[in-house]
């Protein structure tokens, strides 16, 4: 017997789902929901988040509407290690109220698991802190989290001029703790010239896949720098960014089986002119997967609609594959099971309407794990 069935969708076909799991509605069922003509897709994944931290960074957004770039911001001490300074700064608590605010925007607009990283703390006891809220948010709210730890962000100040150092402290220190307390999913790096080289980067993998951890990579997102072809030398569940990666990247990811994470927020606020290569993406057969970036400094963005609107109107995708985008694809992203049974019901008609209207929140009711909320 079906736990639940729903009825009455906009495309007139119905969904059974039993023990958590979206299987054929070809049985009787305990429960009946009626979707009253609304269309149901489902639930989003928000697969690329940076929701702890804390501080504020509004003044460079100022400061990029002056004029000022990304990498000047940064090399003058600001961008994420100004974050990482408020963050060191907060308690486990402190973080866990602010984290739990912006995951309940997103949880509100139809996000049913939200991927978030550490990296604004680059010392052991503040990743691991993040980590840990970042864990303790199902436990108060119903979204589920996936967990990765990004201690190869930036150079932090006590290495200065040092950065191999700090790939020492994150290999031999860091990383066999997170993976010991079991706290991350998976392990991001950013490979660019203001954060890590992909030599640097490669042992942080190679670390991370020796603990029985998957990878993932913010790769060729300001430059070409090899990253694509990095995460997909190691298999990684997704390159992120995208926005100069090279035809031996996309070619790498193709045979890797790595999907494409477009960030078209941070993309809009650095007010970049380059946009990922879609039509190379597509006709290497890479799956597309879009996220928010939410974060403090490149997109404070919190509308998993908006990011769809933009990836349509800034880097071309299609509708379908914007919502693809934000639910299979994006699980696929994380690892996850293609069954499991989260789902929305939208108060929309067809699939256009979802994204058409920018921002707005069309969730009707939202499906977790087969259980309605």
């Amino acid at each position: 017997m079906l736990d639940l069935l729903i009825t009455n969708t906009t495309d007139g076909v119905d969904i059974g789902i039993a023990d958590g799991r979206i299987v054929p509605p070809d049985e009787t069922a305990r429960k009946v929901l009626d979707a009253e003509g609304g269309l149901v897709t489902r639930g989003l994944v928000d697969c690329h988040t940076h929701l702890v931290f804390a501080g504020d960074r509004s003044h460079e957004w100022e400061q990029r509407l002056a004029g000022g770039s990304y990498e000047e911001i940064a090399r003058a001490g600001g961008g994420i290690r100004s974050t990482v300074a408020a963050t060191r700064a907060a308690t486990e608590d402190e973080l866990l109220t602010s984290a739990a605010a912006r995951a309940t925007q997103l949880m509100l607009k139809g996000v049913t698991t939200v991927e978030i990283k550490s990296g604004y703390g680059l010392d052991l006891e503040t990743e691991l802190r993040m980590l840990r809220v970042a864990r303790r948010l199902p436990e108060i709210m119903p979204i589920d989290v996936v967990t990765t730890y990004l201690g190869a962000h930036t150079i932090p100040p006590e290495f200065e001029g040092d950065p191999d150092g700090y790939i020492d402290l994150v290999c031999g220190e860091v990383l066999p703790r997170v993976a010991e307390e079991g706290l991350a999913d998976a392990v991001d790096g950013f490979c660019e010239s203001i954060a890590f080289t992909g030599d640097q980067i490669n042992r942080v993998f190679t670390t991370a896949s020796a603990l029985g951890l998957r990878v993932k990579l913010h790769a060729d997102q300001l430059s070409d720098g090899g990253g694509a072809a990095l995460a997909a030398k190691h298999h990684a569940l997704s390159a992120d960014h995208l926005e100069h990666v090279s035809p031996d990247g996309i070619a790498a990811m193709a045979a890797a089986g790595t999907v494409a994470v477009l960030l078209p927020g941070a993309a809009y606020v650095l007010r970049e002119e380059a946009t990922p290569p879609i039509d190379a993406l597509r006709a290497a057969g890479i799956p597309i997967a879009i996220a928010t970036d939410c974060n403090p400094g490149t997109s404070p963005l919190l509308s998993p609609f908006v990011a769809m609107h933009l990836a349509c109107t800034r880097f071309g995708l299609t509708v379908n594959e914007a919502i693809a985008g934000m639910t299979t694809n994006a699980a696929r992203a994380l690892g996850l099971p293609p069954d499991q049974a989260d789902l929305v019901i939208w108060d929309v008609k067809t699939p256009v309407e979802l994204i058409y209207w920018i921002g707005t929140d069309h969730a009707h009711t939202v499906i977790r794990k087969g259980v309605p909320r």
